[in-house]
């Protein structure tokens, strides 16, 4: 993991020196956010090919964001029992560290069309990437691909509103849930974009996420179903914290995927507990019976590293 940044006490110098290099700001330390606005009352839809199931999700969820401040967007797929949510599927969020599965995807279907496999050091960065969420591993990986070559994943995947970010700052990729949904999609489940190995090897990494970045969507998952999660974290000047969790879930009978995005978080806790609070509902409301034996309360310290965008 890059280590969090503390202690700036010059704006103008942090921006001068992030935007000479060209990668890591330190937005945490140079930005204040701004005060977290209210959302409206959330509307969320959802349908079940399982009797009841879609009238219990849309009320626990929403009751989960009743109160909550920020803008909140929710993904859920459970291919089970065909069960599909949705809120605000298509409102557009900076994507901190949650774009680092696109770049990984990328990465892999890049090689697939040469049929080459990974070299050592690109194992090495994606590793690194994932799993800690360094983020100088990430901007290796980002420079090496090039945007074209992230738009032309984004093109095969159908991911036709993510925005790669500009400058090098892939931290400002602009995603919605619904895109997001579609790249879990295709990571657990078979399709022509992606190959079996390729989507093994993202779960693998996703499944190996250090133990202080497995907030978020893991958040009350019961015993018995694996965990594939990676999460992202930034503060701006403007919609204060950004606080994102994409996860994979696969046991007890389901098959499902989550992705909550929001911001206008106060703190980054905040967001975190907001998105843990839609994440146990769900996975209570899928797998009712069973025990999630406190696998992953909700944390009250996460752990940080900042993404690469600009200062302002």
């Amino acid at each position: 993991m890059t280590h969090p940044v503390s202690g700036i006490s010059r704006r103008a110098r942090v921006l001068s020196a992030g935007l000479a290099a060209g990668v890591l700001l330190p937005l945490g330390a140079a930005a204040a956010a701004t005060p977290a606005v209210a959302a409206t009352a959330p509307q969320v839809t959802c349908t079940s090919a399982q009797a009841g199931l879609a009238a219990k999700l849309t009320k626990d969820i929403t009751a989960a964001l009743k109160n909550r401040k920020g803008t909140v967007a929710v993904g859920l797929h459970d291919r089970t029992t065909g069960t599909t949510c949705t809120l605000r599927g298509s409102t557009a969020f900076d994507s901190a560290s949650v774009v680092k599965a696109t770049v990984l995807a990328t990465l892999l279907w890049d090689a697939q069309k040469t049929g080459r496999s990974l070299t050592s050091r690109e194992k090495s960065l994606a590793t690194d990437m994932i799993t800690k969420s360094d983020n100088a591993a990430t901007s290796t990986l980002w420079r090496q691909l090039g945007v074209t070559k992230v738009k032309g994943f984004l093109r095969a995947a159908k991911m036709t509103k993510t925005v790669p970010g500009s400058g090098g700052y892939w931290g400002l990729t602009r995603i919605n849930v619904t895109d997001e949904q579609k790249l879990l999609a295709l990571v657990t489940g078979k399709n022509t974009v992606l190959t079996d190995a390729s989507r093994t090897y993202v779960l693998k990494l996703m499944g190996k996420v250090t133990p202080s970045q497995r907030w978020g969507t893991p958040a009350g998952t019961p015993s018995g179903v694996s965990i594939h999660v990676k999460n992202g974290w930034l503060q701006r000047a403007t919609h204060g914290w950004r606080v994102h969790s994409i996860g994979a879930f696969k046991g007890g009978g389901h098959d499902y995927t989550i992705s909550v995005l929001s911001h206008g978080n106060s703190t980054m806790n905040y967001g975190v507990a907001t998105i843990q609070g839609v994440a146990k509902a769900i996975h209570k409301d899928l797998a009712p019976r069973a025990s999630s034996a406190n696998r992953y309360a909700p944390t009250d310290a996460p752990r940080e590293a900042f993404v690469a965008a600009p200062g302002a």
